[in-house]
């Protein structure tokens, strides 16, 4: 009979919530339109992968035939474009002063004179360092041609007969092979957008939730709860009110992990069992955490006030746009209070690495911790708040 008790009082809670949930269109629009919609907006703008026809100016002082054919092999490139031919280097650098290029290839006058000489020639690659994904594609660009071209003088020079010694230098000693084991077109999608996915969910959990506590609170004179036999127990008030985004979540994650990465060809070479596996604890970890964090806000506008501004923040935080080994140690222990550190770095690792549920141990545990921690914080704080209505009701049982 308890456990029916239980069970009913759960439901009643969830069913409240639900409705609670249906009639505020602003909750709605941050738990339902923008899981839906962002993933969608993001991988779309991202949809190219790479930077491609970077656009570059040239100073071929050398005017040769090696230089021009170093330069037809640059613009043949997929990822540089040669935009003007300039007479000098002040010339060029005004072109990227106006953003009108972003490098500059220079060619010395002593190109031929020095290969001639069995000498060293310096190619020189002026780059705009104020957007680090262009300097990676020209870098890339000059690095593979020069390679090749260096490649061919070696060749010429070993078939033309120099001495035994002139011979083993032209030779290459070290000849690499380059790789990619993950991400293999370096494609920036594939890198940024499995772990903002993870961000927006655990992001507009917390604003959701956040607004629907500041929604109570104006409805209920300062108390996230209503005066109702229903709410007695903190265990069936957290779970009762959990249960709505949990559900929804898991929805929006599956869609995110099945709709969103086949839609835009993101990378995907995990299981789905194991993907299932590490979202539960995550869900549950975030929606603990909301409510938690939910204690602070006494209006529904105070969760965006808050919260908006930790998105971008977070992504720093997760080691993935920056490594957590360079991180300062008291930035990196408060990475590990969010479920988003665990989180996006499970979830990459199963959608570009192919992980299993042995691999990601580590950041699965770290989201059953969390989990657990937050449940209880939440089940501590909504007790003390049915412990708070108690004192005021009977005061005024008193009067009456």
């Amino acid at each position: 009979m308890t456990v029916m008790k239980s069970i009913l009082n759960i439901f009643q809670i969830w069913y409240r919530e639900i409705g609670n949930i249906i009639r505020d269109k602003g909750i709605m629009i941050f738990i339902l339109f923008v899981p839906l919609a962002y993933p969608l907006l993001y991988s779309y703008v991202y949809t190219n992968e790479v930077v491609r026809d970077v656009p570059v100016a040239v100073v071929n002082e050398s005017n040769s035939d090696l230089s021009r054919e170093i330069l037809r092999k640059m613009d043949a490139s997929p990822d540089m474009k040669i935009e003007a031919y300039c007479t000098n280097m002040d010339e060029a650098r005004e072109l990227v002063k106006r953003q009108k290029v972003y490098g500059i290839i220079r060619i010395p006058e002593t190109l031929t004179k020095d290969l001639s000489r069995g000498e060293q020639a310096t190619l020189g690659l002026y780059c705009d360092m104020s957007s680090m994904l262009y300097y990676k594609a020209l870098l890339v660009t000059a690095t593979n041609v020069s390679l090749e071209v260096n490649k061919d003088i070696k060749v010429d020079h070993y078939i033309t007969g120099y001495t035994d010694r002139q011979d083993e230098i032209s030779k290459m000693p070290i000849e690499y092979d380059y790789v990619p084991l993950y991400n293999p077109q370096s494609g920036f999608a594939a890198f940024l957008i499995p772990p903002v996915l993870m961000l927006i969910i655990q992001q507009t959990l917390l604003l959701g939730i956040g607004m629907s506590m500041g929604n109570s609170r104006e409805r209920h004179q300062g108390s996230v709860i209503p005066l109702h036999p229903w709410y007695k127990n903190p265990v069936h008030i957290v779970v009762g009110k959990a249960l709505p985004y949990f559900m929804l979540y898991m929805v929006l994650a599956i869609y995110m992990f099945t709709v969103v990465t086949d839609m835009f060809t993101l990378p995907k070479l995990g299981h789905y069992e194991t993907f299932v596996a590490l979202i539960i604890p995550y869900l549950l970890a975030c929606i603990f955490l909301a409510m938690v964090l939910s204690t602070f806000i006494y209006r529904r506008e105070d969760s965006i006030l808050l919260l908006v501004f930790l998105s971008v923040p977070l992504l720093f935080l997760s080691g993935l746009s920056w490594p957590t080994p360079s991180m300062p140690e008291f930035w990196k222990y408060v990475s590990y209070l969010f479920p988003s550190t665990f989180g996006m770095n499970g979830y990459v690792r199963i959608t570009s690495m192919g992980a299993s549920l042995n691999d990601i141990r580590t950041e699965y545990m770290a989201l059953w911790i969390q989990a657990g921690v937050y449940f209880l914080l939440a089940c501590w704080f909504y007790r003390r708040q049915i412990v708070a209505m108690a004192r005021r009701v009977r005061p005024s049982a008193k009067k009456g």
